[in-house]
């Protein structure tokens, strides 16, 4: 079988090798291409080692609990280079008036489940306080119970219903804007927290849902060997690309090649790119952004085209900020920060990278990075990197106090790199996956349809390929 993969990030990656385990298991001859546009594999992936630094361009870690990353580790046999983060400072902050408050002990990304600190926070006013202990008594919305009629609901409209403003504006949407870079009255709550409407359809109260969900997780040590929530490489994120990379059959990948036509010339596939390549294939899976898939197949079924370019992308920047760490007046008793759009700064969080993960920072020194741009701020990055540096700069002073020079700097920008969820977002990749049914030997992959996280990307590209195999 010929497989042709277009897209040589992370999703690309991970189906290319599991098409070389599938073709191994099923004793399948297989002639694997891997096309990529950019002159490395990886993606948004970029470790660099700097003066004893260890920058994270992109993304620094993967979700354990999703397991699809993490058994991607195992079967590659590097479960043993991974690292977790050091528990001692799981504290998060969130920018309020002025000052880093810390997040509640026990809260789970929208609401408290441990009572005590919630009650004492210096987040949260009284009146505030008291609306989110309305979700007690509150009754199961609309969106609970008509679930699978094909109604959606925005997270920010679930929160403010069932948790209120302040708990929207305080604490959900930064923290959602630091994983989807997202509007949270844009962003459906089903694409991407169905979490919590199952705790409101099973418990009513979403604070009590989660307080009967955490009282029933397995106590740790109970089940194996466990990781904290998120883990990395030792030598930075960057160690799982190269792995897959050097598990693929020589000659396989094929960079500085951006594929612009996709044809079908009976049960066969043709790739051609801009460059002038043709590529032969029986089984063809695109796992490139939505909307260089869009363009792919717009003259192969303009309505699947339509449909993908419908799926909108948020552009982001991070700036990577080394100091010596008697130049840093703040603890960094935490992983980091995050800042409501209503403070109305640049930064959209910022992490305390060499706390979070060791082995980041040389001895003496601390590495903090600062994210900008999202949905909600996408102006800023038409400034120069110069003005963003400054502004990163600049806000961490207000934030933790430094006014020393860095003896660090690394600014990446991120174009068009993360998938907004919007509201319909399910229903519209319904209706792209029963369109995609109809051309066999065609499969999508990517963040762009059911989950953007490291491990959703690996779990795409690997049900993409077993399907080649059907």
């Amino acid at each position: 079988m010929k497989l042709v993969v277009v897209g040589g990030g992370i999703t690309g990656l991970a189906a290319a090798h599991r098409a070389v385990e599938v073709a191994r298991e099923r004793q399948t001859p297989l002639e694997l291409t891997l096309i990529e546009a950019r002159e490395r594999l990886g993606g948004t992936i970029v470790s660099e080692r700097v003066d004893g630094f260890l920058v994270e361009a992109g993304p620094d870690s993967f979700l354990s609990e999703k397991p699809w990353a993490l058994a991607l580790c195992r079967r590659l046999g590097v479960e043993h280079r991974l690292v977790r983060t050091d528990d001692r400072f799981r504290k998060v902050f969130v920018w309020h008036g002025g000052r880093l408050h810390p997040l509640p002990d026990g809260f789970q990304l929208l609401a408290p489940t441990a009572m005590r600190p919630f009650a004492t926070s210096s987040l949260f006013t009284l009146r505030g306080k008291l609306r989110m202990a309305l979700d007690l008594v509150l009754p199961r919305g609309i969106s609970s119970t008509s679930r699978g009629s094909g109604d959606d609901e925005s997270l920010g409209a679930f929160v403010r219903r069932r948790l209120g403003a302040e708990a929207l504006e305080r604490v959900a949407q930064p923290l959602v804007a630091g994983i989807y870079t997202a509007d949270p009255d844009d962003l459906s709550l089903a694409a991407t927290m169905p979490r919590f409407l199952d705790v409101e359809k099973r418990d009513r109260s979403i604070i009590l849902g989660l307080r009967r969900a955490l009282a029933a997780a397995p106590l740790p040590g109970t089940s194996g060997a466990r990781w904290s929530l998120f883990v990395t490489f030792a030598d930075g994120m960057e160690e799982l690309v190269s792995t897959l990379a050097a598990r693929l059959p020589a000659g396989a990948a094929v960079l500085k090649q951006r594929a612009s036509a996709l044809e079908r010339t009976g049960a066969r596939w043709q790739v051609r790119t801009a460059e002038g390549a043709s590529f032969d294939a029986d089984r063809v899976i695109l796992a490139t952004e939505a909307h260089a898939t869009a363009r792919l197949a717009r003259y192969l079924d303009p309505g699947l085209a339509n449909l993908v370019a419908e799926i909108p992308y948020s552009s982001a920047a991070t700036v990577s900020l080394g100091y010596r760490r008697a130049d840093v007046p703040h603890p960094l008793d935490g992983f980091g920060f995050v800042v409501p759009r209503t403070e109305r700064k640049a930064l959209l969080a910022g992490t305390f990278s060499s706390v979070k993960y060791s082995g980041r920072a040389p001895e003496g020194h601390v590495l903090i990075r600062g994210f900008l741009g999202g949905t909600l701020n996408a102006e800023i990055l038409s400034e120069e990197d110069g003005a963003l540096v400054a502004r990163a700069r600049a806000e961490l002073r207000e934030a933790l106090g430094i006014t020393a020079e860095p003896v660090l700097t690394r600014l990446h920008r991120w174009p068009a790199s993360m998938p907004q969820y919007r509201v319909g977002h399910l229903a519209r990749v319904d209706a792209i996956e029963r369109a995609v049914q109809a051309l066999p030997g065609l499969a999508l992959a990517g963040a762009a349809y059911r989950g953007v996280g490291i491990a959703d990307c690996v779990h795409s590209g690997e049900a993409a390929a077993e399907r080649a195999f059907t």
